[in-house]
């Protein structure tokens, strides 16, 4: 099933599923408020949501009405905690960062977009970045949980866009904000895309109108969420409405006629940067300005949305 969480005035909106196609909305009053209640009771709720969901797909809701993605908050718009961990090694290696172990570190949990939200910047020097992410919500997580009971654990998936400014000098100042998909889907709604903790989608991504990158999230994904999960959970638990992020989406490129060949595009500006680099031995790539736009969509093999797209726009906190 697919859950959003449509804006009320309130810090956490209400609850909606979603149709399959991203056409048509229900509020889910009648079971849950809040997309919380249902992590919280995910066992007894989950159940009741899912046959909502099926009656909007059969198109029978009484009450259903147009879906907007405009009117979202992120799915989750307050989480206990944001974890992200370094999933990719080949984006790690293209930034000579870290030895491709896997690494979790907490991230901002407290600036949680909707898919629609301005990307709010006090100064665009400050090298703005964006950067195209899975991320999954999970239910309880006991302390010391296993990479498989990890993965049990996981409720929801979504795309995210994590804003960093890469000329911040402190590690809190250079997490900006992140952004969500306007519908967050349960494993099931990926089908064979989901397989052992990876998505094996094509995530999608457009600056300004232009494509800049074709990545496909799972192919060269080193470490799965279940692995990243249970890392995070070897000191201690982790409660229902833990946002985890895989960190940026990213292909490995590869060694053709002795010469390295680059994926087909890039998730984040800093990608780019270091493929010119390797290559010219100067980066020529400038950070986001504004007024700049960002879209971040991934689509299943029937060529629909699966999660909805992530489409903002980079603006100065005097305009907001």
């Amino acid at each position: 099933m697919k859950l959003a969480t449509y804006k009320d005035g309130t810090r956490d909106g209400q609850l909606v599923v979603v149709s399959r196609d991203l056409s048509t909305a229900h509020y889910a009053t009648g079971i849950a408020t809040r997309m919380q209640q249902a992590l919280d009771d995910w066992g007894f709720m989950a159940p009741q949501l899912q046959d909502l969901y099926d009656t909007l797909n059969h198109g029978k809701p009484r009450h259903a009405f147009p879906f907007d993605p405009a009117l979202c908050m992120a799915p989750l718009p307050r989480a206990y905690q944001r974890l992200t961990g370094t999933a990719y090694a080949s984006h790690a290696a293209l930034l000579g960062e870290g030895d491709g172990d896997l690494d979790v570190h907490q991230a901002a949990s407290d600036a949680l977009l909707g898919a629609h939200d301005h990307l709010v910047c006090a100064n665009e020097n400050l090298g703005v970045d964006f950067s195209a992410e899975i991320a999954v919500i999970t239910g309880d997580v006991p302390l010391g949980a296993s990479a498989d009971d990890a993965l049990e654990s996981i409720r929801l998936v979504m795309l995210s866009n994590a804003i960093t400014l890469r000329h911040a000098r402190h590690s809190v100042q250079s997490q900006a904000a992140a952004s969500f998909s306007p519908v967050a889907v349960t494993l099931d709604e990926l089908s064979d895309a989901w397989d052992n903790g990876s998505v094996h989608l094509t995530v999608q991504v457009t600056w300004n109108g232009r494509k800049v990158g074709m990545c496909d999230a799972g192919t060269d994904m080193t470490h799965h969420f279940g692995q990243i999960v249970a890392h995070a959970s070897k000191t201690r638990a982790l409660l229902a409405g833990t946002v985890v992020s895989s960190g940026t989406v990213s292909n490995a490129g590869f060694e053709q006629n002795g010469k390295t060949e680059w994926p087909k595009g890039y998730s984040c500006i800093a990608e780019k940067r270091a493929m010119e680099t390797a290559l010219d031995g100067k980066a020529t790539t400038d950070f986001m300005q504004f007024a700049d736009t960002v879209r971040i969509e991934a689509k299943g093999k029937d060529g629909q949305s699966v999660f909805g797209a992530i489409d903002q726009e980079l603006a100065p906190l005097t305009l907001i």
